[in-house]
């Protein structure tokens, strides 16, 4: 089964990062770890970094289970930052050897099918573009990020539920204005 073998790597990339930061970590650690061969590892990623990469969006996409509604968005949003907490020495290790841009990549891709999906929900019975509809996802994506970026570089101090409700206050309404907005000027 390919994906146990996948599930055993994430497993084990995690336990070793406990203990070495991931510039340390090579491809027999993991492998001696998980009691499988260095083809089995090559077989299903090319190197550290790809799997790195695949282990985020999958934490990512347990973590939203679902909750890309207008309706469950803050639910989704909290799972994104508790799983993030849940996963502290990983990301915070990734965040520092890696670089700060894998981990924006990673958060924007997460957000983004977030936030889309939301903007995409309020959009039945209006006939913006699916530019115009990318545009102001990608909008609300920089402002998401930009926070949990922030929280993650102050050593994910302060409270996640907290953070995603002044994030429901700021954007109560305003992605239904932005689509009012886009299509205000389309009559114009």
């Amino acid at each position: 089964m390919p994906n146990t073998t996948k599930l055993a790597l994430e497993a084990s990339l995690k336990k070793l990062l406990l203990h070495k930061p991931i510039d340390k970590i090579t491809i027999n650690d993991l492998t001696s770890d998980c009691g499988i061969s260095r083809m089995s590892f090559y077989y299903h990623f090319k190197d550290i970094y790809d799997l790195v990469e695949w282990v985020c969006v999958e934490d990512g996409k347990r973590a939203l289970q679902g909750k890309k509604t207008y309706d469950t968005w803050q639910e989704g949003m909290l799972q994104i930052f508790e799983a993030v907490l849940e996963n502290k020495p990983f990301i915070q290790n990734v965040y520092r050897s890696i670089s700060r841009e894998k981990i924006e990549n990673y958060l924007y891709k997460l957000t983004f099918n977030l936030i889309a999906d939301v903007v995409e929900e309020k959009c039945a019975g209006t006939d913006l573009t699916g530019e115009e509809k990318g545009f102001i996802a990608e909008f609300y994506k920089f402002g998401f990020v930009g926070i949990m970026l922030d929280w993650i570089d102050r050593g994910m101090k302060g409270e996640c539920q907290e953070i995603v409700r002044k994030m429901g206050i700021t954007l109560r309404g305003n992605i239904t204005n932005s689509i009012s907005n886009f299509e205000q000027t389309k009559r114009l």
